[in-house]
């Protein structure tokens, strides 16, 4: 029993870690200010052209700002605790790798296998994003894209008892298109999807700066009054519906993670990395909290439930022109996002798969452009049908569950590394210090992401569970099959074909 307990915990040595980060057939060639963008690009995207309406119409009105304020802080403890993992640990597989080297191969699959549900699911809900601006951007052209073919098979629709979800006659092609777009484009090299995520992340940047300078002078801050909104019940206003805003938007400051798992291809990760991490989400932060502000100062937070809040918005001033450059804008920030998220998902697929925990196709490097080109691929296909499928409003819900228990390991996994491997060179450590107790070091910065990451996915569960109650199931039930089917996979295959593993077996 004792040994079949070790089989399961079994833990990589760190210098497997450090190995692996020397012998690859990856290309180093991102510097800081890649990474940067590399992180607004992943961050800066449909938190604030979709999410932040339907966060503000249905749960936080005007205090979204709080929502950002919230989740912002549980995400600048939880960057901090990569950015010191990330310096010690220089590899692609990021949260997945520090819970291998700290926690052990169970609690690493675990942490893989919601860190693909998180990105995966974030990428699909993310394309529907893009399948929305787009249709709309062409509509202005005269261009109808037919409804079959862009809107999911299901979709969220209000009635007496809320919103429940219901099917429809259509699949969402256009937003699994645009994910085989940027498949494509990563497939054929990282430096090549750098410069292009540069590109469209100073667009999505500059059109946002715009919002904000010409909607500041027409703010009415009658619109800010009531700021909380009286709670309606549930997590409908009142600061029940803060923090509910607060768990909606949690999932948009994903970028963070997918710097981290660029560290095989950063020049100097030691250096770059923890740059990249906290520059991104500082900026980040101060954009989505000025775009909040404006946008609820524009118009009635009841108005923004839409799938273009930011246009809606501009519209209310009366400049068609500026509503067409925020869609492009919109379309844009929303694409850089997407590529930037399938190609952190195809690394951590890649990680996953050189350990021998998923099949050798996430692995297996393009002799040419020196890429995960089948793992890339692979990812972009089930992420495409989810988007086929699903609506943005139950993916969104799915991914901030997996983003907060992926974070929470992390901080986890800090703390445990701090305990275990007190001398390891740390060229990044957490601020504030933290205190021995049992022999146990605490973090003030991990205990503090800890405890917002269980305070970030405690209304997502909590409404799932309710929404079941009365019958809405299909968001429990793909949970609930994702995680048996995960612990299936590992247990017949994960456990056969691990790396370690099979060491662990001969020795």
């Amino acid at each position: 029993m004792t040994r079949a307990r070790n089989r399961y915990l079994i833990r990589k040595p760190l210098a497997d870690v450090r190995d692996d980060s020397e012998h690859h057939g990856l290309r180093r060639v991102l510097g800081p200010v890649h990474l940067v963008l590399i992180g607004i690009g992943c961050i800066i995207g449909a938190g604030v052209y979709v999410m932040t309406g339907t966060a503000a119409a249905n749960y936080a009105g005007p205090a979204v700002m709080l929502s950002f304020v919230i989740a912002g802080l549980a995400c600048a403890f939880t960057g901090l605790c990569y950015a010191e993992l990330s310096s010690t640990l220089p590899v692609s597989g990021a949260s997945y790798s520090y819970a291998y080297a700290a926690l052990g191969e169970a609690f690493a699959w675990g942490l893989g296998w919601m860190l693909m549900l998180e990105l995966g699911l974030a990428g699909s809900a993310l394309a529907v994003g893009v399948s929305g601006y787009l249709v709309s951007l062409l509509g202005d052209f005269g261009v109808q894209v037919p409804a079959m073919i862009a809107t999911p098979f299901m979709r969220p629709e209000a009635g007496q008892a809320g919103t429940h979800f219901v099917t429809g006659g259509g699949v969402n092609l256009v937003a699994t298109g645009a994910l085989a777009f940027f498949a494509l484009i990563l497939v054929r090299g990282v430096s090549q999807s750098a410069a292009i995520n540069a590109v469209m992340v100073t667009v999505k940047v500059g059109v946002l700066i715009a919002f904000i300078a010409f909607g500041a002078p027409h703010v009415d801050p009658a619109n800010w009054q009531p700021f909380i909104p009286e709670n309606q019940g549930g997590f409908t206003y009142g600061w029940q519906g803060v923090l509910r805003g607060a768990s909606i938007l949690f999932f948009a400051y994903l970028g963070f993670e997918a710097v981290a798992t660029a560290a095989l291809e950063a020049r100097k990760p030691q250096r770059d990395i923890p740059i990249g991490i906290l520059g991104a989400l500082a900026i980040a932060t101060l954009v989505y909290m000025a775009v909040a502000a404006v946008l609820t100062g524009l118009v009635s937070y009841r108005l923004l439930n839409v799938p273009d809040p930011v246009a809606v918005a501009v519209e209310a001033i009366g400049l068609p022109t500026l509503t067409l450059v925020i869609k492009v804008g919109a379309l844009t920030g929303l694409c850089s996002v997407l590529m930037v998220n399938t190609y952190a998902h195809s690394r951590i697929c890649y990680a996953m798969s050189r350990d021998g925990l998923l099949p050798p196709l996430f692995s297996r490097v393009h002799a040419r452009f020196q890429t995960p080109h089948q793992g890339t691929w692979f990812v972009a296909l089930t992420a495409g049908i989810a988007a086929a499928f699903l609506p943005i409003s139950m993916l969104g819900d799915l991914v901030s569950i997996g983003t907060g228990f992926v974070f929470a390991t992390v901080a986890i996994s800090v703390m445990w590394l701090r305990t275990t491997q007190p001398d390891l060179p740390r060229p990044f450590r957490v601020p504030f210090g933290g205190v021995r107790i049992g022999g146990m070091w605490l973090g003030v910065v991990p205990v503090l992401a800890l405890l917002f990451c269980i305070l970030m996915i405690g209304p997502v569960i909590l409404d799932i569970i309710h929404k079941a109650t009365v019958g809405e199931w299909v968001p429990a039930i793909i949970l609930g099959v994702y995680l048996c089917f995960g612990l299936a996979f590992y247990l017949l295959y994960g456990v056969r074909n691990s790396r370690l593993g099979r060491a662990f077996a001969e020795g």
